[in-house]
């Protein structure tokens, strides 16, 4: 395991869908990223992390890999996330023993035990605000259950996501995240790298 796997988490957490996005991303001092990367073959998949990680090792950022447990431990990564559907199936021992950390997504209460069960290294939260991301069954949260979650989790770090804007993050650190992600907010901007930089200065304040 490298240094980055046991550093403190970053406060800013843009997820991006390809290691070109790191590599565009990277540069500009992102220092805590997520790969999560869909609709490809396995193979092609197992190239962008690979990429991925060796991107991330050469910025000294940590990399979170999304869903693809199995191939982050060939890999050689050290965090995976999960959302509730994957951690049906995955591996929870293989990952510990492979010296990774975790993180895991939640919705709701039954969601949010189920997590905790698995003592994360975080747990995140949303759709705090609506997405367009992806199509979501539930409503958004609001700032008010950011708030209840912190309040049961404790010094878990939580991270917010959902439809989360640099507009939108400093409310979202109020009402109680450690940690906030950005998708759309970066990746559908005109200048995606000025986007990028405008989170970290605002973020750099914030410490997990």
């Amino acid at each position: 395991m490298n240094n980055t796997a046991v550093a403190k988490l970053d406060p800013f957490y843009p997820i991006f869908d390809s290691a070109d996005w790191l590599a565009r991303m990277l540069p500009l001092g992102v220092k805590l990223v997520q790969l999560r990367v869909k609709d490809k073959a396995e193979v092609e998949t197992a190239r962008e992390i690979a990429r991925a990680k060796a991107l991330c090792a050469q910025a000294d950022c940590v990399l979170v890999v999304n869903d693809y447990w199995h191939l982050a431990i060939e890999e050689g990564c050290d965090f995976v996330h999960l959302g509730q559907e994957d951690l049906e199936e995955a591996d929870l021992g293989a990952i510990r023993k492979a010296g990774m950390r975790l993180g895991v997504s939640s919705h709701d209460e039954v969601e949010l035990e189920r997590a905790l069960a698995t003592q994360p290294d975080y747990v995140a939260l949303g759709p705090v605000y609506p997405t367009i991301l992806k199509a979501m069954k539930w409503d958004p949260q609001g700032l008010e259950r950011v708030t209840q979650w912190k309040r049961r989790i404790g010094d878990i770090p939580l991270v917010g996501i959902g439809g989360i804007s640099l507009e939108r993050a400093p409310g979202v650190f109020e009402a109680g995240a450690d940690i906030v992600a950005a998708v759309t907010d970066i990746t559908l901007n005109a200048d995606p790298e000025a986007r990028a930089r405008a989170w970290i200065a605002a973020t750099r304040s914030q410490a997990v």
